[in-house]
């Protein structure tokens, strides 16, 4: 994939006067045939550019297919044509910083399709979508779109690495995926009304950009109603309590915040580690985490608390150890000092990992033989990053949390969804994930 993202302070400075300018809603209609009234035409060879302002970022060889010129009976300027490829293509569209709701319709006229959609760095928006020759579906999602830039003063200390993800810049970034994607039409409107779910935490929560690492945070915009919840992630991988801080992570947070919103808060893996962010579990650990509840309590948000999964290690017995210390009950305490909703991850995981046990939870972490994937040359042996089976699982829990704890935002949860019972986790062979092509054998700050 190419490098098209310009994610430095300067390029959000220089584009910052036009954005404010941009419209607040895009109709585009996908495909070489009549273009739809009131959409823009999208080619494969519409390739992004700044002065564009939208198109494609991606070198998969795509194709477009016209099936109106077949016939005349029942013509459709949306529905006749698309783009495909059999590779995994992305479509980005410049836009400013906020929640946006994107509806694609995908199908053919004459095939069927499979596809799956994703936004930004790798969150799962849809499962894989199948239709039938003739058949068209429509999906709506509500996608949250950052940047560094806090006010005109002051902006994210973003990590190297964060320059390149494709969720730091004032761009909405969709990846069509699957065995046989074909698009249709996507129309993106802004929506300053849904409540936005902000994410704080580490590399467990993070939306890892690249396979065949995930974590729960960009698995869980899958399981919200459209238009309802807007998942915004701020989590990033080697982040502590008070790290997050120092780098005005959770400034940037509370500007965005408006009464009714939530923020998730859950470390402790890179906190209990010696060094500058390390905090002792009931005394600035406590401390710190109720600087966030107050912080968010100011801006009239809705804490929410969630104690850190488990490591997966094992005893002889097939029991989950803690390697965690303290710090679950320190988070625990909190929440009932502060009178804040609580989801006990950690307890869900032990029951979890314990019900899977040692070798079938080796599928759940990033555990791959050597050359599994692109310039990966030796085994992958990570205990406590998730595969993105493990990361969904994980969500799953998360979504239980929220239905037994945090009621009022349950109710923007899809009704489709089930229970879930952490014991009896989903089957790994009902996973589908095609795999994104950005791949790295490099392990994730923190453990």
């Amino acid at each position: 994939m190419k490098k098209r993202f310009i994610t430095t302070s300067l390029y959000c400075l220089t584009v910052a006067a036009a954005l404010a300018q941009a419209p607040a809603s895009y109709k585009f209609d996908f495909g070489s045939g009549k273009v739809a009234k009131g959409y823009t035409a999208v080619l494969p060879t519409t390739h992004y550019t700044k002065e564009l302002g939208y198109g494609f970022t991606t070198e998969a060889q795509l194709t477009a297919v016209d099936r109106g010129q077949s016939s005349r009976v029942g013509r459709n300027a949306l529905t006749d044509d698309y783009c495909t490829s059999d590779k995994p293509f992305y479509f980005t569209v410049d836009v400013p910083e906020g929640n946006y709701d994107v509806t694609v319709t995908l199908g053919d006229k004459a095939g069927e399709s499979a596809t799956m959609v994703r936004a930004e760095s790798r969150r799962l928006m849809t499962g894989q979508i199948v239709t039938k020759a003739g058949q068209f579906e429509t999906r709506t999602f509500t996608v949250n779109v950052r940047t560094p830039k806090i006010n005109d003063q002051q902006n994210v200390r973003l990590k190297p690495r964060e320059r390149g993800y494709l969720n730091w810049d004032n761009q909405l970034t969709l990846e069509f995926n699957g065995p046989s994607p074909k698009v249709c039409a996507v129309e993106i409107s802004r929506n300053d009304k849904t409540t936005t779910v902000f994410l704080a935490g580490n590399s467990t929560v993070v939306d890892q950009d690249r396979e065949p690492w995930a974590a729960w945070g960009q698995m869980i915009p899958r399981f919200f109603k459209a238009r309802k919840v807007a998942i915004a992630n701020h989590a990033e991988s080697g982040e502590a309590l008070k790290s997050f801080v120092s780098e005005k992570r959770l400034d940037k947070i509370m500007s965005l915040m408006k009464p009714g919103d939530y923020l998730f808060i859950e470390f402790a893996h890179n906190d209990q580690k010696q060094g500058s962010a390390h905090v002792e579990p009931f005394t600035t650990y406590k401390e710190q985490v109720k600087l966030y509840i107050s912080e968010a309590r100011k801006k009239g948000g809705i804490p929410v608390l969630v104690t850190s999964m488990h490591r997966r290690s094992f005893d002889s017995t097939g029991h989950i150890t803690n390697t965690l210390g303290d710090y679950p009950e320190a988070m625990r305490q909190t929440a009932r000092d502060e009178n804040v909703a609580l989801i006990d991850l950690n307890a869900m995981s032990k029951t979890m990992y314990e019900s899977w046990g040692p070798e079938t939870s080796l599928k759940a972490f990033v555990h791959y033989p050597a050359n599994s994937f692109p310039g990966q040359t030796e085994a992958l042996k990570d205990n406590t990053h998730f595969s993105t089976y493990g990361a969904y699982e994980i969500a799953r829990c998360i979504a239980e949390g929220i239905k037994a704890n945090v009621p009022e935002l349950a109710k923007s949860l899809l009704t489709d969804l089930g229970t879930f019972d952490p014991a009896q986790p989903d089957p790994l062979a009902t996973w589908n994930w095609p795999l994104s092509p950005m791949i790295t054998a490099v392990k994730p700050d923190g453990n």
